[in-house]
């Protein structure tokens, strides 16, 4: 048996979304993020529902599957999400999502991804995955995120 000290990397967000936690929350779905984030399309969703819930797997990839997504947690009372990504041969991340309604009536969604290197290619990642990469992306779902729900409220 080998023992790993492991090569990970943590980045936490905090976004500012523009509606009720219980507006936003069906929308962290494999599914439903497709109708607010351009170019998001799963390969394949396995649920029972047709949307996000516990235990649901989707795989996402060009023709075939590169990483394979599983929610462990989804607690709409709550508005907590929990998902595993494994990229095989790569990595494997958690993301952390648990949507907070704030003074405004608005919601604080604060997010949490990491990811641990399971061979020499995942390290070359978690050391590339950088604070002003993930920041980057934050503020991209983000103002997209928003824009879908100023649009919908319209």
């Amino acid at each position: 048996m080998q023992i790993v000290d492991p090569v990970r990397v943590e980045r936490s967000y905090t976004q500012k979304l523009r509606g009720k936690p219980d507006i936003i929350f069906p929308l962290l779905c494999p599914v439903r993020e497709a109708e607010w984030i351009a170019g998001w399309d799963p390969l394949s969703v396995f649920t029972k529902s047709g949307f996000a819930e516990k235990d649901c797997v989707f795989t996402t990839g060009d023709q075939d599957p590169d990483s394979i997504w599983i929610i462990t947690r989804f607690d709409f009372s709550d508005h907590w999400l929990e998902i595993v990504k494994v990229t095989p041969g790569m990595t494997v991340g958690k993301i952390r999502i648990k949507l907070i309604e704030n003074e405004a009536g608005e919601t604080d969604a604060e997010v949490c991804y990491m990811y641990t290197a399971i061979s020499s290619e995942g390290e070359n990642f978690v050391r590339d995955y950088s604070e002003e990469f993930f920041q980057s992306f934050m503020k991209f779902t983000e103002s997209a995120l928003n824009d879908f729900l100023v649009e919908k409220a319209d």
